[in-house]
């Protein structure tokens, strides 16, 4: 991948400034969906503004990808960029790199249709192709550091503490 070494030196540089001072890692990510006619969703985040919509099939207008596009996209990003990054870090050259997440679920569970069946996915699983000229060892190393270390794949393996603001008419409920 480009330039592995600028990379290195940005990664230790920012792992050794939060090591020293941890409340320089400390931060809210925040993002809206706001609705737009059609299951539309304009998401806003910072400079940021993306399109997420619902297929005809599901009583969209198929403005855009679907949450569960965007849910496995980010996993999927997430650890493509993370191995990347680790692969920086550990010296590993990386010639190709592509992760594919693959997702079940019921479609009984989101239409209400079944209490018995969750809405959310039955099982989540990603599949990981790389090429690289350095031995099996030093890429596995990769893999298992970019899994430990992240976000997404967190986000997925563990409960998370969710909570949920209602306001109505500019009042909290």
């Amino acid at each position: 991948m480009d330039d592995q070494h600028r990379l290195r030196e940005i990664l230790e540089r920012n792992a050794k400034a939060v090591e020293f001072r941890p409340s320089l890692g400390v931060h809210t990510g925040r993002t809206r969906a706001r609705l737009r006619p059609g299951l539309e969703c304009e998401i806003e985040d910072g400079a940021w503004k993306l399109t997420v919509g619902m297929g005809e099939k599901s009583g969209g207008n198929n403005a855009g990808p679907g949450p569960g596009t965007f849910g496995r996209g980010a996993l999927a990003s997430c650890l493509a960029i993370g191995y990347s990054m680790w692969a920086a870090r550990l010296g590993v050259p990386l010639t190709t790199l592509e992760v594919e997440v693959a997702a079940d679920y019921d479609a009984r569970g989101e239409l209400g249709v079944s209490d018995d069946v969750f809405p959310g996915y039955t099982q989540v699983r990603y599949t990981v192709k790389i090429e690289s000229p350095a031995p099996e060892a030093d890429v596995l190393r990769v893999i298992d550091a970019g899994d430990k270390y992240s976000p997404y794949r967190d986000v997925f393996a563990r409960a998370n503490d969710l909570q949920r603001v209602v306001q109505i008419n500019g009042a909290a409920t």
